[in-house]
């Protein structure tokens, strides 16, 4: 007996389908840095010291890696599979630091889907405005069903 059990039913978005991309962009900025020290504690001197920063193999000012990867989180949370849904686990490889004021675009797509259960597989990259990759790999995601809450 096969199973016909539609575990996207109620998700805002539907069952993505494999190969369905979405993409994300935006400016970074010093506020960002600012920002994210606020949430975290995080004070490394290369978010914030420009003379020990330029002499670093960064060469600049660089955001927190949570700051690059954050462009992710609204592409899965806004576009693709969208409103509910929340990471299961994730696995990145940083590449290339993203300083301030840069261009990134955070960019998924669907490698795997489930059909049982709203959960699928993304392949993610974060790339800067001259399109170099900055982060690279896969997140494992979770949709709730919102639809009638």
């Amino acid at each position: 007996m096969s199973d016909t059990t539609d575990g996207w039913a109620g998700t805002i978005k539907g069952r993505p389908e494999i190969g369905q991309s979405a993409e994300r962009s935006r400016t970074t900025r010093m506020a960002d840095i600012h920002a994210f020290t606020d949430m975290t504690g995080d004070r490394n001197p290369v978010h914030y010291d420009r003379e020990l920063a330029e002499k670093t193999p960064f060469g600049k000012l660089i955001v927190q890696g949570g700051v690059t990867t954050g462009i992710l989180n609204a592409v899965v949370a806004e576009d693709l599979p969208g409103p509910g849904t929340v990471f299961l686990s994730v696995e990145w490889k940083f590449v290339k630091a993203v300083g301030i004021d840069e261009k990134i675009t955070g960019r998924v797509e669907v490698a795997e889907v489930r059909h049982d259960k709203p959960i699928c597989k993304l392949l993610t990259e974060v790339r800067n405005g001259a399109g170099e990759v900055c982060l690279t790999g896969t997140a494992t995601t979770y949709t709730m069903p919102l639809a009638g809450l």
